[in-house]
């Protein structure tokens, strides 16, 4: 039984017991699938074998950071648009699914190398340089633009209904999804608030399960088909991913490799949130330890990029440490690597299960946008929390120019080019990229002569 006072919650190098450790791991897989699964949809890649990598680039991160770090690896917007460069190459068009593929991996693997790099360089230079080049102006502010960039994915999805809908009933059949959306986000956000003791650590699954339900009622009353089993169609129960080598390509190193540069600054982010949740979970839990998580960022930086390496080389897209899984173990105030550990088993035996595939992709659209809602405003949050927690001048001339074209470059960008790809100069550049390079060298011209 819970005592009154007892704080709740799980630090990176605890272990929630039995049942407890198998939910926390099911509520992480919940919030990764639907932003790894899209990536796949749209880049063209096995969906399967996108959810396979997933689970064993987080196992390698893991190992890499000898679990320090709770972090979950994921398929990672950033590269969508210069993985979908290559897959829909002219030069390439008479190529094969698999061999377009094998040639995107070969830059995914080499980008993996440009986070190496930039981990053992910060390892070197220490923590008073990386201050100085990605202060919480800046991680904060990416932190905000990348969950809010996500806004019109989490709305689009609550709207979303059945493509197999009738056009007489487009209309009414909106509507529903909307009411299932609402209900999904409501009880989600009831359930983080006011559940208690242990059921107040899993208000996503809660959420989740009462959005499906939701579905499958409204569902059955209307003959609005919200939840489909069969989406994945296979001869057997056991179907294994399909692997695929990267094959040496200079266009692919290219278009891709730059990329990584973009998820540094986000990977610092994140590194930032944790550090903060983390220790203040330690101090209310008094249990007398001191996670120097923030200090970490060069072997995080390190682990992300063999995480790159060890997705692109078996055929996953390029990817980064997930900020909706920060947000769900800072709403559950549940850090367990071991959770981690298990959420990315579980991912690489359901790439294996084609029910059990199924039955993630029967999850409704609109369900996964009310959590979404929710989530990325987390997320976008959390960079409020970096910058109020490292007591950020909001006076200071310098840091209201870093943030304010940010927020701008970053925002404008995503919504206001078609993918999220500014035109300049004569190519397109992603907008999340463009804020967050724009911000360094800002920031960094402007502290010229500073102390």
């Amino acid at each position: 039984m819970t005592k009154k006072n007892e704080v709740l919650g799980y630090l990176p190098d605890e272990c929630p017991s039995g049942i407890e450790l198998i939910f926390f791991a099911l509520q992480q897989i919940v919030v990764m699938f639907p932003a790894t699964v899209l990536v796949a949809l749209i880049t063209g890649f096995h969906v399967s074998t996108t959810i396979f990598a997933s689970g064993l680039a987080t196992l390698g991160f893991i190992l890499i950071t000898k679990g320090q770090i709770p972090l979950y690896y994921g398929s990672s917007f950033s590269y969508i648009a210069a993985i979908a460069s290559i897959m829909s190459a002219e030069a390439l068009a008479s190529y094969s699914l698999n061999d377009k593929i094998s040639i995107a991996q070969f830059g995914i693997v080499m980008s993996g190398f440009v986070s190496i790099l930039a981990g053992i360089i910060i390892n070197r230079s220490g923590k008073e340089t990386i201050d100085k080049v990605l202060p919480p102006t800046v991680t904060g502010s990416i932190a905000i633009i990348i969950g809010l960039s996500l806004a019109a994915n989490a709305m689009t999805n609550a709207a979303a209904f059945p493509a197999g809908t009738p056009k007489s009933q487009t209309a009414f059949a909106g509507s529903m999804s909307w009411l299932i959306a609402i209900i999904t986000l409501v009880s989600t956000i009831l359930y983080s608030v006011y559940l208690k003791g242990k059921l107040s650590q899993l208000p996503i699954l809660f959420g989740l399960v009462t959005g499906y339900l939701a579905a499958a009622i409204i569902g059955s009353i209307t003959g609005i088909p919200f939840i489909i089993f069969d989406t994945v169609q296979s001869a057997g129960v056991f179907s294994l991913p399909v692997f695929t080598l990267p094959k040496p390509s200079v266009t692919a190193v290219a278009a891709i490799m730059p990329i990584a540069i973009a998820t540094i600054p986000e990977s610092t982010a994140h590194v930032y949130q944790l550090d903060i949740y983390v220790n203040e979970l330690a101090r209310k839990k008094a249990s007398g330890k001191k996670y120097d998580i923030e200090s970490k960022l060069g072997i995080n930086l390190i682990g992300d990029g063999m995480g790159d390496i060890i997705s692109g080389f078996i055929g996953g897209p390029a990817g980064t440490n997930y900020g909706e899984n920060i947000s769900t173990m800072a709403i559950s105030k549940n850090f367990s690597v071991y959770m981690l550990a298990l959420a990315a088993v579980f991912t690489m035996i359901i790439s294996c299960f084609t029910p059990l595939i199924n039955i993630i992709y029967s999850i409704p659209t609109c369900v996964i946008g009310g959590l979404s809602v929710y989530l990325f405003g987390v997320i976008a949050a959390q960079g409020i929390t970096i910058m109020m927690d490292k007591k950020v001048d909001m006076f200071s001339s310098k840091n209201l120019a870093v943030i304010a074209v940010i927020l701008i470059v970053g925002l404008g960008g995503s919504f206001g080019f078609p993918g999220g790809m500014i035109p300049m100069f004569g190519i397109e550049i992603p907008a999340i990229a463009t804020a967050a390079i724009s911000g360094i060298v800002l920031n960094l011209i402007l502290s010229i002569g500073d102390r």
